[in-house]
């Protein structure tokens, strides 16, 4: 029989991370500030292990390198996507991130990402953009610390969608949990970190010069065009399909036949039930390998999942 991989998050402190993540995945945290939970990940700094079948215990990089036949054979050497929980108990810098041709310097891909909101509280906003026309204009704001004047403030509620090219400036605001899928990137430039003393009385590292390198002037558009259609009692939203990800939000309230496109990567976020012959529940990740054409997914009770594809 074949089955679906289930991995292991891999958790990571943040000096800006709370403690949410325990109750969605119903588990103990290993730090008391508990920013991310890298929920499928083939990343060098925090890869996902494989719990079940005959891959069981083995790293999904390692599986990525060794068993290409379960992606579909692709030539990339590095595994394309990276998914994240991400609990932001505070704010967190304002950021950018390299594009692809950037990151080949860090012999990395670039990372465009988007951002599911799974919670937030009444007041949460996030940065989305910058509004300077000009890189002098940018400039002048960055020496000058006129970040009010720079940046834009986005209020969010739980069920927003955003997308993220790379070179967006951005940062979550505190009282937010996504779920973020990107390219399989760790690399971020801070341009501001509100003067911010991290466990060991410094500031954190700032990387301007490569941050207003990497920052697109001026700040992209994005229009993300999101669409849905019932099937039976069940709705399936696409979120994004972009030249790096697909992303696509499914909310079942009976059983649906899932189509597998080479494979496909899944986070559910809400319910319990079955995926083919195996049992899910809040907070498990799994991926549906190319050697599966279409999967059952038999809700138990009301069931909300993330899947992307490439």
């Amino acid at each position: 029989m074949k089955e679906v991989l289930f991995l292991s998050p891999e958790f990571k402190y943040r000096i800006w991370g709370g403690t949410r993540l325990k109750e969605f995945y119903n588990q103990t945290l290993p730090f008391e500030n508990t920013g991310e939970a890298w929920a499928i990940s083939a990343h060098k700094n925090g890869p996902s292990t494989v719990l079940n079948g005959p891959y069981k215990s083995m790293t999904l990089d390692h599986l990525y390198s060794r068993h290409r036949n379960l992606f579909g054979n692709v030539e990339s050497n590095e595994f394309p996507l990276l998914i994240k929980i991400i609990d932001a108990n505070d704010d967190l810098s304002v950021q950018v991130h390299p594009d692809d041709q950037m990151a080949k310097q860090y012999h990395s891909l670039g990372k465009t990402e988007c951002w599911y909101i799974l919670d937030a509280s009444e007041d949460a906003y996030i940065i989305y953009g910058h509004k300077a026309l000009s890189k002098a204009d940018f400039l002048e704001c960055v020496e000058h610390n006129k970040w009010d004047n720079l940046l834009n403030k986005v209020p969010v509620k739980k069920g927003d969608f955003f997308f993220i090219p790379a070179g967006m400036v951005h940062a979550l605001g505190k009282g937010i949990v996504i779920l973020e899928t990107q390219q399989s990137s760790d690399i971020t430039y801070r341009l501001y970190d509100y003067d911010r003393i991290d466990k060991d009385n410094q500031k954190r590292e700032l990387h301007l010069d490569l941050g207003v390198e990497a920052t697109k002037i001026p700040s992209p558009v994005v229009n993300t065009h999101v669409s849905e259609h019932k099937v039976g009692q069940n709705l399936v939203t696409h979120l994004i399909h972009s030249e790096f990800f697909s992303v696509e939000k499914y909310e079942l309230q009976e059983p649906y036949l899932l189509e597998n496109k080479q494979y496909r990567l899944i986070t559910f976020l809400e319910g319990s039930g079955k995926i083919g012959e195996q049992t899910y529940k809040k907070g498990d990740s799994c991926i549906v390998t190319n050697d599966i054409n279409n999967i059952l997914i038999s809700p138990s009770n009301f069931t909300l999942f993330i899947s992307s594809y490439i």
